[in-house]
């Protein structure tokens, strides 16, 4: 007897993923693109979009005015669904779903608040509604508040995070035993093999944000793509959890936080040090010393810059090729 698991039983739940999250987005593969500030734009978007997943322009990092444009250039580079990503702790909420609206986006992506405040409102123009958890807890507020999908994010996870540091190979089969919504799993997936992981814990879908940062699609500066493709285990943390948790780069910005928490800062004096547009800096303008810089852990897996064609070709082979030993057999 083979002491591999027949391929075929992995292939089954592939296919029955795709009935969930490709349906419901009418996507070819159950792959969605992080809408992550300064990466996110519209040609990572339609690339992505084009590829046969969803891609997300990041509406984080965007006025009004310039949402309203990466929207009208991903329509114009796709004839496939695409959605928008907009994280409810950033000013001008209302203004950036009002051009959501008028432009006629069919798929919203919402993180970091009250899952309730938009998703009726939203439903009722004929949005498909997705939102961003890192705990159980908050994935049974989705629920309750009838989202279409839910991203749960482990701790790996670039950006933003969680407060709970729990990893996604706790966190999904978690979640996924309490919910019948949709399920998507984001937070240390760059590989295919990781991405069969994922289905085997219960996940319909992934969500990929670090792999499609690395991509010459991705609107972030070339210096900062490149830095990505040489980081390590350990050279990322999560830290500012007294503002808003967010995982970064070791650099002289994260040395300078560090030393300011040696004297018990208060949140205050963090925002002093943050400043305005520390990320712009980092990840958009390349300043990879004083600039704030966003990525997960699987940064350390990443040691190229691809385009999203060639990244669409390594997850599909590596999801075909990984195996899974039957040490029971």
């Amino acid at each position: 007897m083979s002491n591999f698991i027949h391929f075929g039983i992995a292939e089954k739940m592939y296919s029955e993923a795709q009935n969930r999250i490709t349906t419901l987005f009418k996507i070819k593969y159950p792959i969605v693109q992080g809408g992550m500030v300064w990466h996110s734009g519209w040609r990572l978007a339609s690339a992505v979009s084009n590829a046969g997943g969803l891609g997300l322009i990041g509406a984080g990092s965007m006025y009004p005015d310039v949402l309203s444009e990466h929207i009208t250039k991903c329509k114009a580079a796709t004839d496939k669904p695409f959605g928008v990503n907009i994280p409810m702790l950033y000013p001008d909420l209302d203004a950036l779903l009002e051009v959501v609206l008028s432009h006629g986006v069919k798929i919203v992506f919402t993180s970091a608040g009250n899952p309730k405040t938009y998703t009726e409102a939203l439903q009722k123009e004929g949005i498909k509604v997705a939102h961003v958890v890192s705990s159980t807890k908050f994935a049974l507020k989705c629920e309750e508040a009838g989202v279409d999908a839910i991203v749960a994010e482990g701790f790996e996870a670039g950006g933003h995070n969680g407060r709970d540091e729990t990893t996604s190979l706790v966190l999904i089969p978690n979640v996924k035993k309490q919910i019948t919504t949709p399920l998507i799993a984001a937070g240390g997936i760059a590989l295919g093999s990781q991405m069969k992981a994922a289905l085997v814990l219960g996940a319909d879908g992934v969500q990929i944000g670090s792999r499609f940062a690395a991509t010459k699609e991705a609107s972030g500066h070339d210096a900062w793509k490149h830095h990505i493709t040489t980081l390590l285990e350990g050279s990322t943390q999560l830290t500012l959890k007294e503002l808003a948790p967010v995982r970064l780069v070791k650099n002289q910005f994260f040395n300078d936080l560090e030393a300011l928490y040696q004297n018990s800062p208060s949140p205050q004096s963090l925002k002093e040090l943050l400043g305005r547009a520390r990320a712009k800096r980092g990840m958009f303008e390349g300043d990879l010393d004083q600039g704030e810089l966003e990525i997960g852990q699987v940064s350390a897996l990443i040691d190229e810059v691809l385009s999203v064609d060639e990244v669409f070709q390594r997850l599909l082979e590596e999801f075909k090729q990984a195996s899974f030993v039957d040490f029971l057999a």
